[in-house]
Formats: C-alpha cells, structure tokens, sequence
C-alpha cells in the first residue's frame, strides 16, 4: 500500500496513517471472512453426504426393528420356520445395511475440519500486526 503524503519529502500525518491502517484492515477482515466461506462451503458437502448416510441407516434402522420384531412375535406363535425365519433374514439383511451406511456415515463425519487456510491466515495476520505495533511502537520510545 502506498501513502500519499501532501509533499514528496514530507511523513504521512496521523490522519492518514489511520485512515490507511482502517482501509487495510477493512479489506483484510473481507478477504478473511470470505476465505472462511469458501472453506466451510466446501466442507458442507462432506457434512450432507455424512448426514445422508445416518438417516439412510435410521430409515432401515427401523425397518429392521419392524421386521425383526414380526419375525419374533410370529417365531413364538407358531415355532415354525418358514414364516418367521423370511422376517429374520430380511430383518438381518436391513440390519446389516443400516449398519455399513452408519459406519459409511461416521467416516464421512470424521473427514471434516477445521478451515485451516482461514485458521492459517488469521493467525500470521495477528502476528504481522503484532509485529508491525512493536516496530511502529519503537522509534517513538527512542525519541522521548
């Protein structure tokens, strides 16, 4: 960023100094937050993929549950094998698909993260103002 300064030989005023330091920063802030957006926007398909998974594994979650329970109830009713064991190997197929789709599910989850480019930025921001204080902070120390 280059200052403008009234006179070429002439230092910047106060003034100027925080207007420029209140532009940058105003343009810094934007910059940061839609770097933020990009990374979380990115983010959010692994969080639907994950999400849509968990429900697939509730919906045969429940078919299972439904399935198994008929196969119990007609297993004790009758104590014959063809009816409710067709429940039991149906309610164990849907069982078995809920749970890879839950597991499916959880990895996806686990694959999300933090915006590390944003965190990255931020932090290196933090400390250039830091530094740039500390710099700005000395020569008038070593004036008084």
């Amino acid at each position: 960023m280059a200052l403008d300064p009234a006179q070429p030989g002439e230092e910047p005023s106060l003034g100027e100094l925080v207007a420029a330091a209140s532009r940058d920063l105003s343009t810094l802030i934007r910059s940061e937050i839609e770097l933020a957006k990009a990374e979380i926007g990115a983010e959010v398909g692994k969080v639907a993929a994950g999400a849509g998974a968990f429900g697939g594994a509730a919906f045969f979650g429940i078919f299972a549950f439904l399935l198994l329970s008929f196969g119990f109830a007609f297993g004790l009713a009758k104590a014959g094998l063809p009816v409710w064991a067709a429940f039991l190997i149906a309610g164990g197929t849907y069982l078995l698909l809920a749970g890879v789709l839950g597991v499916v599910g959880l990895a996806a989850l686990k694959r999300v993260g933090p915006p590390e480019r944003t965190v990255r930025t931020a932090k290196e921001t933090v400390a250039a103002l830091k530094n740039r204080g500390k710099a700005a902070k000395a020569p008038a120390r070593s004036g008084v």
